[in-house]
């Protein structure tokens, strides 16, 4: 899995337990719902640290909260 997809899944599980849709984690976090779907889309391959930043603000964790998460840790090496 790579790190988009665990950055995804993260952020889909966190909202899925606070019962909050993409939509609300944009208000949230203070982003257009087209920057949410896009940064929740594995499809797209880019992440953005800023943006994870404000998810995180918005769901008023912090990133170190968010990283604590073991698939984090489980992620192949990405230096071959």
């Amino acid at each position: 899995m790579s790190v988009k997809d665990v950055v995804a899944d993260r952020f889909v599980e966190i909202c899925g337990e606070r019962g909050i849709n993409t939509n609300e984690l944009a208000t949230l976090s203070g982003v257009t719902p087209s920057t949410a779907y896009s940064m929740l889309d594995k499809k797209r391959r880019d992440v953005s640290i800023i943006t994870i930043k404000k998810f995180c603000d918005g769901l008023e964790i912090t990133l170190g909260e968010f990283f604590s998460a073991p698939a984090f840790d489980e992620l192949d090496q990405e230096i071959e």
